[in-house]
């Protein structure tokens, strides 16, 4: 508290006017003495009729009262953001365009893997829109309220329904959108034909429609493990897919004939019926979803928009990560070994025990280099191969995350920063090693795409091992946006230069390293460009800035301290043997 402030709290504070000696008796009135002659007996209120209320109308006025004083309509929003609009137009143009000459590329290719990628990736795209779609259910509701409206809403004498009801299918119906636009886009890799890319894409959406459905049904009887099961299981039938696409592309086994032509609108007619199904059951069920199970989704939905709103998809993450321990509870605890960073390494193999879930994106990232050969897109194998890599290993990547967000935590430390990096890197590295060699046939040729050497194939997957390694070490140290700086004047208002740039980082690495491979440049270039960027990967910019502020500081004292006349000499002690 600033003097200013203590002097005029003193000086507001009245002094007593009397002070009552010893023996005086001074009188103090009955603060109740007012409420003397009220009844504090309890009694039931008398039997009246409740006013009938509408729920849609309730929800109405309630949605007025915290939106209803927006100055600007949402098309004055969008007139204002028409800059990013069209970039973001721009950006999907450019991504329409790769997959369509993907598709192209695909559709000249008529090798035995080819063919086999045709007809077994639109069923591995199925499985996983199945497999993230259960798991964002289970994560989100998917039936959820905000914290405002469960505060008065969901403990009024209402029905649930009419208020849930349309939160509901709009679940549903996002679902459906955007299973459906994500699997045709995918199915746009095979080189079919139009209506086949519909109808695999229709197929997701309706599979995924369908497991929302079922997910809020279950979510009425305050149960996962159904999920659970099918979350597994789709994931199983995915991962199973592809190594069956790329033993056939290696000449391993044989395709099993089918008829994929019928095979995509029956699933889309499937999954329609289920999802009507489903819904009706769980539509008549939303009065029996606990306040506490809705509200959790809500919560973290709030949360969630807080993250993107900076962009920062690693603060999003962090959310998750926070709430998946919370519903873990508990952990057994075990001491540490070593002494130095040996024991932050240690801690690192400890947690790989402790919670071995991160292996499965693993080594379902170690398909995708064959997954591509196979598919005949080797041309963007490195590119696709480092980003997997990337998703992969951030997980294995929290201490250093911790370090990196924590800078009190990293200055106890007696290491700098590099140091503290590089011990956090030593068992992501091993892993990326391990990595490097299950892909290298897959660099060699042997499923498709170009052939090489086996030492070439070494130092080709290599590059694309570090890339990923550097990548997810630049995505777990990215700084926080800082709201601070000078912002950069746009339509849509000032934003920070740093905000645009919090969603391509670690794309940006794995783009910069393997650029070389996909131009055909020789590999040391690749290998220059990595060694460049890890070295600034181990500068911590916000610590040199604070010793430069230091160093300016004392520089200043010093000048000072010689303008104000003060000349007595610096003895320096002579130096003893």
């Amino acid at each position: 508290m600033s003097k200013k402030s203590k002097k005029l709290i003193r000086s507001g504070v009245s002094q007593p006017d009397a002070v009552a000696g010893p023996g005086v008796e001074v009188e103090s009135e009955d603060p109740y003495a007012a409420y003397a002659d009220r009844d504090w007996t309890f009694a039931f209120l008398p039997d009246a009729d409740a006013h009938v209320v509408d729920e849609k109308a309730l929800h109405g006025l309630m949605k007025d009262w915290r939106h209803g004083r927006a100055s600007r309509t949402i098309g004055q929003v969008l007139g204002d953001a028409y800059f990013m609009l069209f970039s973001l137009a721009l950006i999907g143009a450019m991504i329409v365009n790769l997959l369509v000459n993907s598709n192209q590329t695909a559709a000249g290719c008529t090798s035995s893997g080819c063919l086999t990628g045709r007809s077994l990736l639109p069923w591995a795209v199925v499985f996983a829109a199945a497999t993230v779609t259960l798991s964002a259910a289970r994560i989100f509701g998917p039936v959820l309220a905000s914290a405002a409206e469960g505060s008065w809403l969901m403990d009024a004498p209402i029905s649930r329904t009419r208020l849930l009801g349309g939160r509901l299918w709009a679940a549903v119906f996002v679902a459906l959108g955007v299973a459906t636009v994500m699997g045709g886009l995918l199915a746009l890799l095979t080189g079919t034909a139009p209506l086949s890319i519909l109808a695999w894409g229709l197929a997701a959406g309706a599979t995924a429609s369908a497991l929302i459905a079922l997910a809020a049904f279950e979510q009425t009887h305050d149960r996962q493990f159904v999920l659970r099961a099918l979350q597994v299981l789709f994931s199983v039938a995915a991962t199973a897919t592809v190594l069956w696409m790329v033993l056939i592309a290696a000449g391993q086994t044989t395709l099993i004939p089918a008829s994929p032509a019928l095979a995509p609108w029956a699933i889309a007619a499937v999954g329609a019926a289920l999802t009507v199904a489903f819904a009706g059951l769980a539509r008549g069920r939303l009065n029996q979803i606990r306040r506490a199970r809705l509200l959790s989704g809500g919560s973290l939905v709030s949360g969630m928009q807080g993250a993107m709103y900076a962009l920062d998809l690693g603060l999003a993450r962090d959310i998750l990560v926070e709430r998946e321990a919370v519903a873990r509870g508990y952990v057994r605890p075990t001491p540490g070994r070593g002494t130095g960073v040996q024991a932050l390494v240690f801690r690192d193999v400890q947690r790989l025990i402790r919670f071995p879930k991160p292996f499965v994106a693993l080594i379902a990232s170690a398909l995708v280099p064959y997954a591509a050969d196979a598919l005949g897109v080797a041309f963007v194998m490195p590119f696709l191969a480092a980003l997997a890599l990337v998703a992969a290993l951030v997980p294995f990547f929290g201490s250093l995350r911790v370090l990196s967000r924590t800078g009190g935590l990293a200055r106890t430390f007696p290491f700098s920063t590099r140091q503290l990096r590089n011990a956090a890197m030593i068992v992501p590295t091993v892993l990326a090693l391990i990595w490097v060699i299950v892909v290298t046939p897959s660099v060699m040729g042997i499923v498709g795409g170009a052939t090489r050497s086996l030492p070439d194939a070494l130092m080709t997957a290599g590059v694309i091992g570090i890339a990923g390694l550097l990548g997810a070490v630049r995505w777990q140290t990215a700084k926080q946006t800082d709201f601070n700086t000078p912002m950069m004047a746009t339509n849509a208002g000032a934003l920070p230069p740093s905000l645009i740039f919090n969603l391509f980082r670690g794309i940006d690495v794995c783009a910069i390293v393997t650029a070389p491979l996909m131009l055909g440049a020789p590999i040391w270039v690749s290998l220059a460009i990595a060694a460049v960027v890890y070295f600034f990967l181990g500068i911590d910019m916000a610590e040199l800035q604070e010793e430069s502020k230091e160093q300016q500081r004392k520089l200043a004292e010093e000048k000072a301290a010689r303008a104000a006349g003060n000349t007595e000499k610096i003895k320096i002690a002579r130096p003893q043997r």
